[in-house]
């Protein structure tokens, strides 16, 4: 006698879970998670503010050691945010590496995946970037101010911030930080290569600029002062220098917020650039 195989229980059907819509906001949350843990972030970003610190104190410091006669008057303004030159390379070693990790590392590849439209995760990126590098920013001139405090007395320091000059310096060093920030990661996500993206923003931050002061003709007199890092650092100038900037014979006139306009420009060009190829090139 044959029995009848009883049929095999229907598998318990689990039901799916509500995907939910890819936003800007969702992909900004993303790449603030991203961000917060690479190593890179944990060990730039100090240095950052570390940088702005330290070389403000050394100013103050030094200053105090060459005497009022010789150093004649100092700025609060300018010794505060006298960091930024160096602070410049951290973070654009931060901006780069935010990039072109992903690339070195294969994470493009999901990042795009979750992100099929590539674009909002480039505004993302570069979003989070240069507001994590405005706010560290701001605190470390805030901490370099109490820092110089011990020096203010025998400098004759002050930082009136209702001064128009004063609070353009103050707050022009954050944002000038974030949008050198910026301007790297767009160099790096046109090259993908950390390497290569460094030599070339430290060539455009550092070195032509000096090679373009060596060379006595009229065609690098006229494109100097549109360099990125030339133009923009008008804004942390002290209107005295930039009127006797201004003053040189034949001499390029740029505002202090001319000049920062002129660096935001170069920005968002390149930043236009690098997403035309991210949509164009395979990850």
């Amino acid at each position: 006698m044959t029995t009848l195989a009883s049929p095999a229980p229907a598998a318990a059907t689990r039901p799916r879970a509500a995907v939910k819509p890819v936003t800007l906001t969702r992909v900004v949350a993303s790449e603030w998670i991203k961000f917060r843990t690479i190593r890179s972030t944990f060990w730039t970003l100090p240095v950052t503010a570390l940088l702005m610190i330290g070389l403000a104190v050394l100013y103050a410091w030094g200053a105090t050691t060459v005497g009022p006669e010789e150093m004649g008057a100092v700025d609060g303004a300018s010794v505060i945010t006298s960091g930024w030159y160096f602070a410049q390379l951290a973070v654009s070693v931060l901006a780069i590496l935010t990039i072109s990790g992903e690339y070195s590392t294969g994470m493009i590849r999901s990042t795009l995946a979750a992100v099929p439209k590539r674009l909002p995760a480039l505004w993302a990126k570069a979003a989070v970037l240069a507001v994590v590098v405005a706010v560290v920013s701001v605190i470390a001139v805030a901490l370099a101010w109490v820092a110089v405090l011990p020096f203010a007395d025998q400098l004759d320091l002050s930082l009136d911030l209702g001064d128009p000059s004063t609070l353009r310096m103050v707050a022009g060093a954050p944002l000038y930080l974030a949008t050198i920030a910026v301007f790297a990661f767009a160099i790096g996500a046109l090259m993908r290569h950390s390497a290569g993206a460094l030599a070339v923003v430290l060539g455009l931050l550092l070195v032509i600029e000096n090679v373009f002061a060596l060379i006595p003709l009229r065609f690098f007199e006229l494109v100097s002062p549109f360099l990125p890092s030339t133009a923009g650092t008008r804004l942390l100038l002290t209107d005295e220098t930039l009127d006797s900037m201004n003053r040189v014979e034949d001499a390029v006139q740029l505002s202090a917020w001319q000049g920062y306009g002129v660096l935001v420009v170069w920005t968002v060009v390149l930043l236009v650039l690098a997403a035309v190829l991210l949509r164009r090139r395979d990850a």
